[in-house]
């Protein structure tokens, strides 16, 4: 890693690709793929209100618990919301697929080949304590955190080489010398940490104290494990900038933590915070009951957007040897009738996930194209067959319930695999140990309970044992950072524009890391190599074919039994908000959000006469 003290002529002699960085424009955003939409003068995003009014408190919930005010490690629990602290060099907008605008950075130079990429700081960039972010502060942040931090930091910035300072304020970025279009994005979305702030302190440690950040909020009040208030920093630096126009309206912002979500919604209907996303169907169908419903002070909405939902579903820990075989793991999918939960249980409110990148281009919903058999045809020998002449297309049932012919199916699959029912125990063994087929589904969400619990029924009619276990957040954190479950309910969002962060959910080295999102254990070279078509695609349309190629091998790997996605977020609030006219297309921007001074008045008041409080303790 090349350090700050090296001189900048020293430098360009070197790496002969910067000898023309005098010739590069700083420019004030950049775009993954195409041109930016937001002009240089531009002085706020669409979706924010520049007039919105600072003031009031919003109070969101968190489920479980949490131990630790430091987020950026693998250890502990980091309290929600803790992002709000800390500032990166660019701010994603939300209304374009990946394009970054300068948040710390005043300015970005990237040459064409995007072999490099420098910032510019922003000159009255400040941390709280009124110290000056500097150039050390950027440079010190990327060398700990890829190698004090989160596991996630040393695949995301793999191929950071290091940073050089080059000028008070100018900070340069080495690559290692692939193609890799994303990284200059990448490096923008580095969180930058205060050098001074950690010179006493152990990163490697959880702490409880508040950490120093340059962001809009700071850390008001604690209560471990409990609830976080955070409060809006009067004298912000940024709070001006166009990407922050109109945003970060709020005085104060609150998470309390609760048991379970069940128990989270009394506590929403009972005025205990203001505002919930509602992810559980059956909830949204039939929770939403009582005074506060029936009085209007509560509003519900459904708002569609154009996010890539990602893959949802049952994942195989293939470390465990009766996962290895993908035939097993086919078979097992059709014990799971996802059209009788979806009309039993969800009330007909998903679609079901057929994609790793489901509700987008990027899905493989056809026969590779000539472009994808490109990719693919040099790993013909390594793969199924079904990966050029079949669309993966998840078992299907006619949702009564019975789905004997599913069963015969798989029962078939697993007895060519080598398994078969032992008559005297009436249990799936293995035909040459005799080992049956046992193993535990680990759950967080006791929402998960009643649509596993038909699973395992289904399961048992093949003669497998299986159980299901919910364990607390801490619990369950810690089992998936060490891969220590069978079968585990996980999900993968996806952007518009996927890169680097692929390597942390399928490749080999993540499949070794401790913490990584690589749950189910995949280590396939193909797969490595065409994360790296992905990361290097120079293109839309080559970034398109290669993530669908990514996405069918996956899919025929049969790693996970799919389960579902909406394409509208689900919100209910008390009615003591606005927002801007338009929403931004790929999600919400809660940041945009503000209180109505007024509306919130009427609404206290109306509490208070209904007596809440009586209502749940009832």
């Amino acid at each position: 890693m090349i350090r700050s003290t090296m001189v900048a002529a020293a430098v360009v002699l070197t790496f002969g690709g910067w000898a023309a960085a005098a010739e590069v424009e700083p420019v004030h955003g950049i775009a993954m793929h195409g041109d930016v939409k937001y002009p240089s003068d531009f002085t706020h995003f669409e979706y924010a209100d520049p007039d919105a009014p600072k003031g009031g408190s919003i109070t969101y919930s968190a489920i479980g618990t949490f131990d630790s005010l430091h987020p950026f490690i693998l250890r502990g629990q980091a309290a929600a919301g803790i992002g709000v602290l800390f500032e990166t060099l660019t701010q994603r907008s939300n209304d374009e697929a990946f394009t970054e605008y300068g948040l710390l950075a005043e300015s970005i130079e990237m040459p064409e080949d995007r072999s490099w990429v420098a910032f510019t700081l922003h000159p009255e960039a400040r941390w709280h304590d009124g110290e000056p972010v500097t150039v050390e502060d950027v440079i010190w942040s990327l060398e700990t955190i890829k190698t004090k931090g989160h596991p996630f930091y040393r695949a995301y910035y793999a191929d950071v080489v290091g940073a050089r300072e080059e000028g008070e304020r100018r900070v340069v970025f080495e690559f290692d010398g692939a193609i890799n279009r994303e990284l200059p994005l990448i490096v923008g979305q580095m969180p930058i940490l205060p050098k001074h702030d950690w010179a006493e302190r152990d990163f490697e440690a959880t702490t409880l104290e508040p950490p120093l950040g340059s962001g809009p909020y700071r850390v008001a009040r604690v209560d471990p494990g409990r609830s976080i208030t955070y409060e809006r920093v009067p004298d912000y630096w940024g709070a001006e900038l166009p990407v922050n126009r109109g945003r970060f309206n709020y005085d104060t912002i609150t998470y309390e933590y609760f048991r379970d979500s069940n128990v989270a919604l009394e506590a929403f209907k009972a005025g205990q915070y203001d505002f919930r996303v509602e992810n559980t169907a059956r909830l949204w169908a039939t929770g939403y009951t009582g005074p506060g419903i029936d009085a209007g002070l509560i509003e519900r909405e459904e708002i569609a957007n154009e996010s890539g939902t990602g893959m949802q579903g049952y994942v195989f820990n293939t470390r465990r040897e009766m996962f290895q075989d993908p035939r097993v793991r086919e078979a097992l999918a059709y014990a799971f009738d996802f059209e009788w939960s979806n009309t039993t249980l969800f009330f007909d409110q998903y679609a079901r996930s057929y994609s790793y990148f489901s509700n987008t281009e990027l899905a493989a919903t056809e026969l590779p194209s000539e472009r994808e058999l490109a990719i693919l045809e040099p790993f013909r020998e390594q793969l199924p067959e079904a990966v050029f002449t079949e669309v993966y297309d998840p078992p299907e049932t006619d949702g009564s319930g019975e789905l004997r012919e599913n069963l015969r199916t798989a029962f078939e699959m697993l007895q060519e695999a080598g398994w078969a029912v032992d008559r005297s125990t009436r249990k799936l063994v293995d035909t040459e140990t005799g080992e049956p087929m046992r193993f535990e589904i680990l759950l967080v969400n006791p929402a998960f309970e009643r649509i596993t619990g038909p699973f395992i029924r289904n399961l048992e009619r093949l003669g497998i044992e299986a159980t299901m276990r919910t364990v607390d957040t801490a619990q369950y954190q810690n089992r998936l950072d060490s891969f220590d479950f069978d079968m585990v309910v996980a999900v993968w969002g996806q952007s518009l524009s996927p890169g680097n962060e692929q390597r942390d959910f399928w490749s080999c080295e993540a499949a070794e890391t401790p913490g990584s999102r690589n749950l189910a254990g995949i280590c396939d070279p193909v797969v490595d190599a065409l994360i790296e078509r992905v990361i290097r695609a120079e293109s839309r349309e080559e970034l398109l074919a290669a993530t669908r190629a990514l996405d069918r091998v996956l899919l025929h790997g049969h790693y996970v039994i799919p389960h579902w996605y909406s394409p509208v977020t689900r919100v209910a609030y008390w009615d003591k908000f606005e927002r801007p006219e338009v929403d931004p297309r790929y999600g919400l921007d809660l940041n945009a959000w503000w209180v109505d001074p007024d509306k919130a008045e009427q609404v206290a008041r109306r509490q208070r006469d209904l007596d809440l409080d009586e209502v749940v303790t009832e």
